[in-house]
């Protein structure tokens, strides 16, 4: 097996995959977890790629297709020739057979993109169920590994099926996006040279996702790099977002207008207030769809602080996909440099802006580890208010904080992201602004618990005057944790 130093980041889940393989009894793994993520790759390098039987499932590949496949994969690791196959069941049956063949006190079988291998009217879920509750489960030191990138079928059929294969899955393991600090040491052993700055900026673009990370290029400057990923000729990701949504999500359609419909509204939208703007019928249809791009970490679902269980708002994080529809969809250039000449566009100050705020709520830990509270109970929440007029007559403006870190210990943080270049200037009227909205807070919410207004940027404060209006600083360095 790998060094488990070897490969970056995912410590917890080597540890597991370890863990797992050192057991004496019988073991089926689900990892699963959002396309592209990086799961093929983990259990490859766990392995050294050395299995006792390896398949991967084919998208959009026939039953017949994928059983031709199956039967050669076969052939190959047991060097013998391999009856046709008619069916998952009789596939099944060879691979027990090949494997009870072998004198080995541990197997290991990887089955990758599983999902794809399950076509209607296939059967194959139905085989591999008999396979692993008449065989499998019972074969001591037999080690199956599954993966898959449509997260709802391995959690739906798979992991929470309610047939043969209910409660089987005995482990799995949720591979979520790189960290800002393991996208640094990715791309730090890979050879690039670049800031924290530039680094989150790259984040900010393409997400922790080690597949688009990878395509990065050391020889060329961060602006070169997405010039030549989104925008240029021949563009490998330009396309990569319908391809996401086709692969994932069978009525594909229904997922891109909800996208589409949220990466309009920065705070995120309930799920009534996405079914009156997209027509959508009553029913389960919506429920699902924003249940499957929550678990496939496109979509976080949160309440507004205050708010009762079905306030629940859901706000686009992805990354990827917010860049991808703020330019990508939107581009009709045929400039080749087109990321390059919009430095100094508003609409690219604009999206660094919003996207930053996205890069602190999925760093959510860091921030509280900088906090000190890593051990206090606490909910992240966002918090809003409509124009009002006071009881002395006076009008005040509506507001709005995206990140409130509501705290057990009796204390509130009312988080302020800002990503700038240098330190970042408090300048009277925003320092009047954020005691203003702290003031706001206190007096609509009618909260007893102390109000910390918290600021979340790159390089900290200049200087100390109005400094006083800010009692924590979180800098973009605590996000690397």
């Amino acid at each position: 097996m790998a060094d488990i130093h070897k490969i970056i980041g995912r410590e917890r889940e080597q540890r597991l995959m370890q863990e797992y393989y050192d057991s004496a009894k019988a073991e089926l793994i689900a990892i699963y977890g959002r396309r592209r993520v990086g799961k093929t790759f983990l259990v490859k390098q766990f392995f050294n790629e050395k299995f006792d039987f390896f398949f991967t499932g084919t998208l959009g590949a026939p039953r017949t297709t994928q059983l031709t496949l199956f039967r050669q994969e076969l052939e190959r690791h047991s060097g013998q020739r391999h009856p046709q196959l008619k069916n998952w069941f009789e596939a099944m049956e060879q691979l027990r057979s090949y494997l009870s063949s072998l004198d080995k006190e541990k197997l290991v079988v990887f089955i990758d993109e599983m999902p794809w291998l399950d076509t209607p009217k296939s059967n194959f879920l139905a085989a591999f169920s008999y396979f692993w509750n008449m065989w499998g489960s019972t074969r001591k030191g037999l080690k199956i590994f599954v993966c898959g990138s449509a997260t709802t079928w391995m959690i739906s059929k798979l992991i929470g099926d309610r047939g043969g294969m209910h409660g089987r899955v005995n482990r799995q393991i949720y591979l979520r996006p790189f960290t800002l600090g393991e996208t640094e040491s990715f791309l730090q052993n890979k050879g690039f040279d670049w800031n924290r700055y530039q680094i989150t900026e790259a984040y900010m673009t393409m997400g922790g996702i080690p597949y688009y990370l990878d395509m990065l290029e050391s020889s060329l400057s961060l602006d070169e790099n997405i010039d030549t990923l989104f925008f240029g000729d021949g563009a490998v990701l330009a396309t990569e977002f319908d391809f996401i949504f086709r692969s994932l999500f069978n009525n594909s359609s229904v997922y891109r207008q909800v996208v589409e419909t949220l990466s309009q509204h920065s705070l995120g939208m309930t799920r009534s207030e996405i079914q009156q703007t997209l027509h959508l019928p009553q029913g389960g249809l919506l429920t699902e769809v924003l249940d499957n791009l929550r678990r496939c970490d496109f979509v976080r679902q949160y309440k507004a602080f205050g708010k009762k269980e079905r306030g629940q708002i859901f706000q686009l994080t992805d990354l990827f996909t917010l860049f991808h529809l703020r330019f990508v969809d939107q581009s009709n250039s045929q400039d080749d440099n087109y990321w390059q000449n919009m430095i100094d566009n508003p609409a690219r100050n604009s999206w660094q802006g919003h996207a930053f705020e996205q890069v602190c709520l999925l760093h959510v830990q860091q921030i509280k580890q900088k906090l000190g509270i890593t051990g206090v109970l606490s909910e992240v929440c966002s918090w809003c208010s409509q124009p009002f007029v006071d009881s002395d007559g006076n009008k005040h403006k509506g507001t709005q904080i995206d990140m409130v870190i509501d705290r057990r210990d009796k204390t509130i943080n009312l988080c302020e992201m800002k990503f700038t270049n240098k330190k970042f200037s408090l300048s009277q009227d925003y320092a009047q602004t954020l005691t203003r909205r702290r003031e706001t807070f206190r007096a609509l919410t009618a909260t007893t618990k102390s109000l910390h207004t918290t600021l979340i940027t790159t390089y900290g404060l200049a200087g100390f005057k109005h400094n006083d209006a800010v009692q924590r600083i979180v800098t973009m360095d605590d996000l690397f944790a």
